[in-house]
């Protein structure tokens, strides 16, 4: 089904949609369409098809066998349906049952937003991501943002990998990267054209064609595993081993009505097998950000002084600031943020270097 075709049938009520997706959906998706029939979700991920064969298709598979018929989830990737940066007005009004993204590019209205994604230099390691969560108070945070907010249910955060730009032309300093056209987050683009970097938003689908092209310079949208397992890494040519983040922070969200309809051990289930995600990116992005980095043979690495690229992050505490004063929870996000820093760093080797 065509993306505008499907928009028009979901108008109408969502489940009008169904029949028509891949042949194979009964009734309408997040209700049980007769007695004995499966529930049926649609749920479409940040990610394009490549990457979603490890960051989340795993899952769903698991999922849909262990829920043994009672359940299905029908997976999607970025823009299949709906454009990423409408994921979340989507999943609020019903039209898709469920996503997994960070919050900051599907338009998520919450002010902790912008915490999502790669907020520049919060996480130094993909666990940090957990640990704040679970515990210096994230979680709860983050729960009282999306209770405010109408029609969706945030399920939980975990980590990706860490954002590095990799471009066509070397970056050696702070001065290359002066008018590169990349590929960026919003709040991630916003942060680095401090230094020059004009921010460019394009379909995911589109980015290689528009290195190829000349239409984009790079991209700081990920790190070296998710660069070569796109297809990035053939266009490319260079990767600056300096992260502006550690790790992406992304999340399950669900309509908040759907989501009441799924008897609890099939919500269990479901919040199981996410868990299991989770862990299975850890270590898949941990491995791979080692192994490009050594056996790789398509990107060449560079890298900016230690000393230069301390000017970034000092401007990024800067940058933290400001964001403190959009609200009082951003605030205090900011505030846990920096205690947690300021241990990491007391703490020593191997939490900080």
């Amino acid at each position: 089904m065509k993306r505008r075709d499907f928009l028009t049938k979901a108008g109408i009520g969502g489940a009008a949609a169904a029949a028509g997706l891949g042949g194979a959906l009964i009734g309408a998706p997040g209700a049980k369409a007769q007695s004995g029939a499966p529930i049926k979700w649609r749920l479409q991920t940040y990610a394009g098809a490549s990457l979603a064969d490890f960051v989340i298709k795993p899952q769903i598979e698991a999922f849909n066998k262990a829920a043994n018929g009672e359940m299905v989830i029908e997976l999607y990737t970025a823009d299949q349906l709906v454009p990423t940066s409408e994921l979340f007005r989507n999943v609020q009004n019903g039209t898709i049952d469920a996503a997994q993204s960070d919050e900051d590019s599907m338009a998520s209205p919450a002010d902790v937003a912008i915490f999502g994604a790669y907020f520049p230099f919060a996480t130094r390691y993909s666990l940090d991501v957990p640990a704040l969560f679970e515990h210096w108070g994230l979680n709860e945070i983050w729960e009282e943002a999306y209770g405010e907010i109408k029609g969706v249910t945030w399920l939980g955060a975990g980590s990706w990998d860490p954002c590095n730009i990799a471009t066509t032309t070397p970056i050696n300093s702070l001065g290359d990267l002066k008018g590169k056209k990349l590929y960026a987050f919003p709040s991630g683009g916003q942060f680095m054209s401090r230094f020059g970097v004009v921010p460019v938003s394009l379909p995911y689908e589109d980015i290689q064609m528009a290195l190829q092209t000349g239409d984009l310079d790079g991209v700081c949208w990920c790190a070296i595993t998710e660069m070569y397992t796109v297809g990035w890494a053939d266009v490319l040519k260079y990767y600056l081993t300096n992260n502006v983040c550690g790790a992406w922070v992304g999340s399950y969200f669900v309509n908040s009505d759907k989501w009441a309809l799924v008897p609890e051990h099939l919500k269990a289930l479901f919040k199981l097998t996410c868990d299991s995600s989770h862990y299975y990116r850890q270590h898949w992005y941990w491995w791979g950000e080692a192994h490009y980095r050594v056996a790789g043979e398509k990107l060449k690495l560079t890298t900016i002084p230690d000393a230069e690229w301390k000017t970034v992050e000092d401007e990024a505490l800067k940058f933290w600031d400001e964001v403190a004063k959009k609200s009082p929870r951003c605030a205090k996000v900011v505030e846990i943020l920096k205690a947690y820093t300021r241990e990491m760093e007391k703490a020593g080797r191997p939490y900080r270097y």
